[in-house]
């Protein structure tokens, strides 16, 4: 069934085969001629064959970064590897090899026909990062169990599929099973599968299907749910202001807070909770739609400061163009001119003529670029003061609504504390309430266990509300600095290239001239 070891030596893939390989196939004035040169670039390769070269290991092709179709068919393979960095091929054939398991595929999700064709794999699975999946040849393997089919539910673009030469295509309701549960297959083994016999399949399994469906309908809506909070959670954090929106920072306050979770079960604590909880969640819910209004005003000051940068650009290299479009229509008229000329004087001057129009041309464009970057640095510097002033503010006032979370919290630890020495003093008493857990009981040996204990709670709880507070601080300065600097360096980069750009097309100008220059010398 499969490829057994020959007389050849097994192979892994090196440079050597792969410089064969690319040299071999064609186009020949394309592929051919790459490696024959020094230094080949794999990664302009779009297409590899490497079947029948008695690889036993699939290795060395992370080069191969832009490849669409890979051939390893007719090897020793035996596992699938080294091929996550293939992140945009389209077509791999691995068949006739002898793999086990379906692996190492996670990164190939632009892959549309995969061929696993006589090998010895008995489960399909691992698959799931391939959703544009169209073609699964799977023929010629160990597959044996029909339910495992159901897997392929998943993949929504399956339209081909071959299992024939399994134990499963044996089964007396081979066919009729996958009808029925892969309903957009159109063909299955080679042949186009028959409408009628898909109705048939369908009203065999339909109590099944329909429980499927409705289980795989509940899943989706979860799905689409938990994508839809994963959203709302990244944009919340792009306004640094991520989970403010709830009592998730009053119930953090709590979840390690030994102390305070017993004290919770004091007479009257459990009011005083409750009205603590409300008042400071409002506080958190404050903060947040404040900072969803922040987040707002940034992006409306970012999306103008890139809209007027774009505009000067715009307008620079508009008003540049005409200058190269006159200068060229001069240009090219003065070049023709210098070539009719027979009069040796006359050639020279018109060369010096064209040469001073030359070097006319690169200080009008220069200056252009000049003036560009005299105006894009004071957009830039404006942009940088109102973004500052306004992350300045945002800072300004969410410290202010946490200093009223810990206000609130030095309130409620002062109502707590005479809370507990009541409750102190009533133990002293005898008066202490029975049902009290044992473990809060043990709290009141004496007031400075009762003291410690409320203090440390509300340690607890100041240490909560100022990590928050720093983290934001920290993240929205630290967004800040690194916008600012990128524009910097986004615009350094810029004039740069364009510079580079201006010398090229000067210099080009100028050779071009040089070499009529030299032409007519000789003539």
């Amino acid at each position: 069934m499969n490829r057994m070891y020959d007389s050849m030596e097994p192979r892994v893939i090196d440079d050597d085969m792969l410089k064969v390989a690319v040299g071999e196939q064609g186009p020949r004035e394309e592929a051919g001629q790459l490696a024959k040169q020094e230094g080949i670039l794999f990664k302009d390769v779009m297409s590899l064959q490497l079947d029948f070269q008695n690889i036993l290991r699939i290795d060395n092709l992370w080069q191969f970064e832009n490849l669409r179709k890979l051939q390893l068919d007719n090897n020793i393979i035996e596992r699938i590897e080294g091929l996550e960095n293939l992140v945009h091929l389209v077509w791999l054939d691995l068949s006739f090899n002898n793999i086990e398991a379906i692996e190492g595929l996670d990164t190939l999700v632009n892959l549309e026909d995969l061929s696993l064709f006589n090998n010895r794999i008995s489960k399909i699975d691992s698959l799931d990062a391939l959703v544009k999946l169209q073609v699964l040849s799977l023929g010629n393997n160990q597959i044996g169990n029909m339910m495992n089919l159901i897997y392929l539910r998943k993949f929504k673009c399956l339209r081909t599929l071959n299992l024939s030469g399994n134990p499963i295509a044996e089964a007396e309701d081979y066919k009729m099973f996958i009808f029925a549960y892969l309903p957009d297959l159109v063909y299955l083994d080679f042949r186009r599968i028959d409408d009628h016999a898909k109705k048939m399949a369908e009203m065999k399994h339909q109590y099944s299907t329909d429980e499927m469906k409705h289980r795989e309908n509940q899943m989706q809506i979860k799905q689409e749910e938990e994508q839809a909070r994963r959203v709302k959670l990244e944009e919340h954090k792009m306004a640094f202001i991520e989970r403010l929106d709830d009592s998730y920072l009053f119930d953090s306050m709590y979840a390690e807070d030994v102390e305070g979770n017993k004290l919770s079960y004091l007479p009257g604590v459990g009011d005083l909770l409750a009205t603590y909880k409300d008042k400071f969640v409002i506080i958190c819910v404050n903060i947040f739609e404040y900072g969803l209004k922040q987040q707002e005003k940034r992006k409306i000051e970012l999306d103008t400061f890139n809209e007027c940068i774009q505009e000067a650009i715009q307008e620079n290299q508009e008003e540049g163009r005409l200058k190269i479009a006159k200068f060229e229509e001069k240009h090219f008229m003065n070049l023709n001119s210098i070539r009719e000329e027979s009069d040796l004087l006359n050639i020279e001057k018109k060369i010096m003529e064209c040469s001073e129009d030359i070097t006319e041309l690169f200080n009008v464009l220069m200056t252009l670029e000049m003036q560009l970057v005299e105006q894009l640095e004071e957009t830039i510097n404006m942009f940088e003061r109102n973004i500052i002033d306004l992350v300045g503010l945002f800072i300004e006032n969410v410290q202010g609504f946490m200093a009223q979370c810990r206000d609130l919290e030095n309130h409620h630890h002062e109502k707590l504390l005479e809370i507990a020495i009541n409750t102190l003093e009533k133990t002293a008493k005898g008066e202490i309430e029975d049902d009290l857990p044992e473990d809060v009981r043990a709290l009141f040996i004496d007031k400075d266990t009762v003291v410690n204990a409320v203090g440390a709670s509300h340690d607890i709880h100041l240490l909560k509300i100022d990590n928050r507070e720093d983290e934001l601080v920290t993240r929205v300065n630290s967004w800040c600095t690194h916008l600012v600097d990128k524009i910097h360096k986004d615009e350094i980069t810029r004039n740069r290239k364009r510079v580079k750009e201006i010398k090229q097309y000067i210099d080009h100008m100028q050779n071009e001239l040089d070499n009529l220059e030299c032409v007519d010398i000789v003539d």
